[in-house]
Parts: C-alpha cells; sequence; structure tokens
C-alpha cells in the first residue's frame, strides 16, 4: 500500500465525521531535471558490490581427494562400483512384490488364511472394548489392521527394492545442492573470517579482510596473494605489525604483486586459488578408468606439475589450447597471488597467452621487443656460462646415450669466456663470440695482448690451449662456430648483446614471483629456435637448484620441445622435483627424442599425456612405461534351456518379459589374468577425438592410474 493510501486509512479511523471540503491544493512542483531536454542520458550508476558470489565460491566444500580430482564441490564416490540392477528388472521386481502384498493381504482379510493373524489383537484388548461399535474397540482394531499391513509392505518393499526405486527415480534424484545454500558457517570455521589471523591476535586485519570479501572488494588472487603473505609471517620472513600495517590500510589490495595487477585481462579455463588447481577436463566414464574417477573433473596444480608433464600428440590434438594455455593462465594466477614464477616458451602467434598477462616479453628476432634475451643467463662464472651454453650449441649433437655429456664443448667455451671476460670485464657477444671459435688471428691477438698486460697467467694457458686444439682434426670449436653462426644473423643483431645497451632478461629472476613470455622466431629460423629453446631449458635448470626460496614454485613451459631433450636436459629434469620447480613439455611424437633417450625421459617426467592421434609406436613406449595390472577375467557360458512342459513354458514367458532376455543356465569361469593398462593398439585407434590418456604423480609420490580424459569437458 502506498503512502497516500496509508494516510487516507488513518484519517478515516481517526475521524468519522467528514471534514468540509476546502480550496483545491496546489499541484506539487516536479523536480528538476537533472539535464537539459534531448541531451544523452548520463548512465545509470553501476550496483553496489555484492561479495556473495566470492563468498559462496570461498565458502563450497573441497575435501580431500584422489590425485587429479577437481576439489571444487566434489563429492567422493566409493572407490568400487556398487552392483546397479537393470531398470526393467528392478521396475517388474518392484511391481511383482506389490502384486504378491497385495495378494496375502486380500487372504488375510477374506478370511481364506483363518482368523489366527487376529488372536494378538483379542489377547491384547480388554473385554470391555468388545462391546459393538465402542469407539476403543474401532480404534484399536484399526491400527491393530494398519500394524499388519506396515508389516506386510515393508517385507514386500525389501523383496521389491523399493527404497533402490526411490533413491534413483524420486525426489532424491531430482535434488542438486545449491551452491553457497545454507547459513555461513561459525567464524572460527569460516575461511572467510580469516580465522588463522584471529587465533594469532590479528584480529583487526581479519576485520577488514572479511568486511572487503562482504563488500565484493576481494578476489581470488587478492585471498591468494594475502594468505601466501601470512604464510610469509608465519614462517618468520615478515613481521606480524607489518602485514597488519598493510592489511589496514590497502584492504584486499595489500601486498600486492610488483605489477601492480589483480588479476588477469581474460580467463579461458577454470581455476580454483584455493587448491591451485586448473581444470583441463572430465574424466570419461569408462570401464578402463577406476569407478572413484569416472565423470569426476580432472585438474592440475603445483603438486602435480612439480613431478614436470610430457604431453604427446599430433598437430591439432589440443596441446597448446587444451593444455599449454590452460596451464600458462593458471601459473600467472600463482605468481600474481605470490607462489609461483612461470616462464612460457613458444613460437610466435602459438596462442600461449596475451602479451599483458606477462611481466616481461621477449620477442627473439622482433626488433620491436622491449626485453632481450641473456645469452649466458645473468652468471659471472665464465664455467657455468661455458656449460649453459655448451648445451644450448651442441647438446643434440652428443651421444645420446644417458651417460653421455658435452663436456669438450664446455671445456672449449671456457677457455674463450674465461680470458675476454677477465680483459673486457663482460662476456662476449655472439659475432665476438663467433670470431674466436674460428680462431680469427685480430681478436685472439687483441685477447692475448690484455691477458699479458693484467699478467693473467693461467688465462694465458687457456688461451695458449686453445689456440694449439685448433689445428687438429678432431676440434670441437668448428661445430661451436657453425651453430653460434645461426644466432649471428641480421634477424638477430640487436639481440644477446653483452655491453649492457639493451634490457637482458635473465633466469636468475626466478626468485621472484614473475611471468615471462619468450617468443621464438620459428619462421626461417628453426635451428636457431631449436638453439635458444635448449638454452632456456639449461639456464632453467641451472638457475632454480640455486635458489633460496624453494616454497616459490617455478615453472618452464615449453610449448614445442622438438630438438631440445638430451641427456643432460633428463639429468635436469630428475633434479627440479627436489628443487620445488618443474617444466611442462609437449611433443608431435616420441620421435624427436633419440631412442636412447625416451625411456629415461618418461622415466623421469611423473605425468604423462598420449593424446589421441598417437602412432602405435608411440603408444608402445607408453605402454611400457605404464606397465600392467592384474585384472578379474570372466568367461561366461550361456546355455538357452528348453522348457518340456506347458508350465515352463508359461514361466519361461514370464521370466522374459520380466527380464528381457530368454532364460538360459550361466556357467561363469573367473581367472586372474596380467594385461597392459593401455596397449599400444588402444592408444592408437581407441583414444576419441580431444581426448587424451593421462597418467598422474603427485611430488608427495601419490600415483594415479592411466585415465581417459575428455580434455573438450
Amino acid at each position: 500500500m502506498d503512502s497516500d493510501g496509508i494516510r487516507d486509512a488513518r484519517g478515516t479511523h481517526a475521524s468519522p465525521v467528514p471534514r468540509p471540503a476546502g480550496p483545491p491544493e496546489a499541484p506539487a512542483v516536479p523536480p528538476r531535471p537533472a539535464q537539459a531536454p534531448g541531451a544523452p542520458q548520463a548512465p545509470a550508476a553501476p550496483p553496489p558490490p555484492d561479495g556473495s558470489a566470492f563468498l559462496a565460491w570461498l565458502r563450497t566444500p573441497r575435501p580431500e581427494s584422489l590425485p587429479g580430482v577437481w576439489r571444487f564441490g566434489h563429492r567422493p564416490r566409493p572407490e568400487e562400483e556398487p552392483e546397479r540392477i537393470p531398470a526393467r528388472q528392478l521396475l517388474s521386481g518392484a511391481l511383482i512384490a506389490f502384486l504378491v502384498g497385495w495378494l496375502i493381504w486380500s487372504l488375510l482379510w477374506n478370511g481364506y488364511l483363518g482368523g489366527w493373524w487376529l488372536l494378538p489383537l483379542y489377547a491384547m484388548i480388554p473385554d470391555s472394548w468388545a462391546e459393538p461399535h465402542s469407539f476403543g474397540a474401532v480404534v484399536a482394531v484399526y491400527a491393530y489392521y494398519a500394524l499388519v499391513a506396515g508389516i506386510i509392505m515393508v517385507g514386500v518393499g525389501r523383496l521389491g527394492r523399493w527404497g533402490e526405486i526411490w533413491s534413483r527415480y524420486g525426489p532424491p534424484a531430482w535434488r542438486r545442492a545449491a551452491p553457497g545454500g545454507g547459513p555461513p558457517p561459525a567464524p572460527e570455521e569460516d575461511p572467510a573470517a580469516w580465522p588463522a589471523l584471529r587465533a594469532a591476535g590479528a584480529v583487526d586485519a581479519a576485520e577488514r579482510l572479511a568486511a572487503d570479501a562482504r563488500s565484493g572488494l576481494m578476489r581470488d588472487v587478492d585471498h591468494a596473494r594475502i594468505a601466501r603473505a601470512w604464510q610469509g609471517v608465519v614462517r618468520g620472513r615478515h613481521s606480524l605489525a607489518t602485514f597488519t600495517g598493510a592489511v589496514l590500510r590497502h584492504g584486499a589490495g595489500a601486498c600486492p604483486h610488483p605489477s601492480g595487477a589483480r588479476d588477469l585481462p581474460s580467463r579461458q579455463a577454470r581455476h580454483d586459488l584455493v587448491t591451485g588447481q586448473v581444470r583441463i577436463g572430465t574424466t570419461a566414464d569408462d570401464p578402463r578408468n577406476p569407478y572413484a574417477y569416472r565423470g569426476t573433473g580432472l585438474a592440475l596444480g603445483p603438486e602435480l606439475l612439480g613431478t614436470s608433464l610430457l604431453a604427446v600428440g599430433p598437430a591439432g590434438s589440443g596441446k597448446t589450447g587444451a593444455v599449454v594455455r590452460p596451464l600458462a593462465e593458471s601459473l600467472c594466477l600463482h605468481a600474481l597471488a605470490g607462489r609461483a614464477a612461470v616462464v612460457v616458451v613458444g613460437a610466435a602467434g602459438a596462442g600461449i597467452g596475451q602479451a599483458d598477462a606477462y611481466d616481461v616479453v621477449v620477442r627473439v628476432g622482433n626488433p620491436d621487443s622491449v626485453y632481450d634475451l641473456d645469452l649466458y643467463g645473468g652468471t659471472t662464472d665464465p664455467d657455468e656460462a661455458a656449460a649453459v651454453l655448451a648445451e644450448a650449441l651442441v647438446g643434440d649433437l652428443a651421444d645420446p646415450h644417458p651417460g653421455s655429456d658435452s663436456r669438450r664443448s664446455t671445456t672449449v667455451l671456457a677457455q674463450l669466456l674465461g680470458p675476454f671476460r677477465a680483459v673486457h670485464g663482460r662476456f662476449p657477444g655472439v659475432p665476438e663470440l663467433r670470431q674466436l671459435l674460428d680462431g680469427a688471428p685480430g681478436p685472439l691477438a687483441e685477447l692475448r695482448r690484455g691477458l699479458q698486460e693484467t699478467g693473467q697467467e693461467s688465462l694465458l694457458r687457456e688461451l695458449d690451449a686453445r689456440e694449439r686444439q685448433m689445428g687438429h682434426p678432431g676440434d670441437v670449436g668448428g661445430v661451436l662456430a657453425d651453430r653460434v653462426a645461426l644466432l649471428d644473423r641480421p634477424a638477430f643483431a640487436s639481440f644477446f648483446d653483452t655491453s649492457g645497451q639493451s634490457r637482458p632478461f635473465s633466469l636468475k629472476a626466478l626468485d621472484h614471483p614473475v611471468r615471462v613470455r619468450i617468443d621464438l622466431p620459428e619462421r626461417g629460423h628453426a635451428d636457431a629456435s631449436r638453439i635458444l629453446a635448449r638454452l632456456v631449458l639449461a639456464q632453467f635448470t641451472a638457475s632454480v637448484s640455486v635458489r633460496e626460496d624453494r616454497s616459490l614454485f617455478a615453472c618452464l613451459v615449453l610449448d614445442d620441445a622438438s630438438g631440445v631433450i638430451t641427456p643432460e636436459a633428463v639429468r635436469g629434469v630428475q633434479r627440479l622435483r627436489s628443487a620445488g620447480a618443474g617444466v611442462v613439455l609437449t611433443l608431435r611424437t616420441l620421435d624427436d627424442v633419440p631412442r636412447p633417450l625416451r625411456g629415461p625421459l618418461l622415466g623421469a617426467i611423473g605425468c604423462r599425456m598420449a593424446l589421441s592421434g598417437l602412432t602405435p609406436w608411440d603408444g608402445q613406449d607408453f605402454a611400457e612405461v605404464w606397465g600392467k595390472e592384474w585384472t578379474e577375467a570372466r568367461d561366461v557360458t550361456d546355455r538357452q534351456i528348453i522348457a518340456e512342459t506347458p508350465a515352463g513354458k508359461a514361466v519361461h514367458m514370464l521370466r522374459r518379459v520380466i527380464t528381457g532376455k530368454a532364460p538360459t543356465a550361466r556357467a561363469v569361469t573367473v581367472r586372474q589374468v596380467e594385461r597392459e593398462r593401455w596397449s599400444a593398439s588402444e592408444l592408437a585407434h581407441a583414444v576419441p577425438a580431444g581426448h587424451a590418456v593421462l597418467s598422474l604423480t603427485t611430488v608427495g609420490g601419490e600415483h594415479a592410474p592411466p585415465l581417459l580424459v575428455d580434455l573438450r569437458g
């Protein structure tokens, strides 16, 4: 009811005598328009922010589950599949049980079975209730009838499995739990109330963060970032007073990422920063998958990527769009939350994320690139620089067996890098290094004069040894010079500068939560791109192993690892798990890896993915690494039963109507056999398009068997 109606009603009750009519009231003056006629209307003010969606997301249960299961709102399933009766047989049995119960009640009610079932009633009621039409007698008799009918109903209900019908087709199957429903939890159990801060005495900071969450000013990245900062307080890296002061001043924007960004420009995958997972698909409802995994979301997180991931599949199978892009997006969100440092390497235009989603974008071969790539990884040690550079230049030429290395190439480079740095205070650029490896007399003579003037006798001996080895037929200096020549091209003239005139990026920066994208010049410079990919991988494995803060997860995502897998690279990947780091590698085929290295590579990688379209010989390698399992094989023999009598034929007809099958005598032989989890033929021909078979291993050592995953779900 409007205000005028309320005023009229109040006047009617307070003054029943009508008042005399007065002069007509002047009409109310309309409010002044906010703008001139014909002017465009100002946009409506945005509605006030609402934090209900964020609170519902934060309070959604995330139970502990098996490796790789999407935990957000997950409902655990039993380990073994319960026996499920076919619908036709279940409904037919329920109907027959109902008819049997009806028949028993009819026989009792009409006295065909005698009156013995009424003896308990006559024994319990008093004689005074036996008068005709007495109220007590009527109540007692009908209560007894209801009791007997209920006992019959319970019996036939259990016999006919009415409870299963109710749970399968009744209201319990219709209901769907509404997210965020129910009352909010208690403050000591509500994650939005920050109980850890309250328990530590930072009540004011917890109240400020809870208020920002309720008002819609907090996002999932803010929650993860502040939780990470609080972990630093708990570990003693930051003081409680500094943390509390920052939270009271800035609220949800406290402890920001160095870039100041609080989210990515756009998201394409589903992320849950509470558990650190990104959903990449749905586990197929397939008999080859364990029952506990069927139909659940499949997600990856740092606890899985810490054992590294290898995805193999032909072009168009979804490696970049369904695997690399979601993982790169997730790692960038982790970097914004202060949890991870990520380096994504791929060809220019490969679709590995927007440039705005990264802090550093290195476009090798593009003159518009703001950042350069440090050829020596930011190190000042000539031996370390020589080892990394030798792996990048000729690592693929080393003996592919696991025990081989590139020590000769490392020694040759160290004999030149050490003297050059001692004279010039820096490492040589690409043209200078090429001249030194070619044995150009001018640069070598200049280098010798500089060493003699400074009295570097030990480095002079290194240079003398290099000059003596140049004339030997087996010298690797010429091979190194040829590989360096691939980088000494006009397209790379402004790159790999060591004079300090550019902004080189070094992987030593992985001590901080940085987001890096490196675009390789695939077109026309395929060999140079492979050298640079090996260089980044070698620098990554060398840098992350000497970090002080290993709680910051570091990950290298290499979109195409063709020509990158070397014996030293395999050894480096094996060391990453203990260093709090991991790599994500994709290959079109395992033929891009030397045959002696395929087994060690698959053994060093904890998460292995075979996408649809795999070749049988690639499938054979996956089948061998996944091994075999003991399964129960059943040999069933059905023999149809032929009825001879009319009654038998009628019974057989009834069984056919109920079960939908002809009556048979079944002989079952059960035996234990050992078979491959996934055979090479199944991997090559039984994996549907858009699917993949994925096995998982966590950093803690938990395993998940090979799972058929729908990457489009």
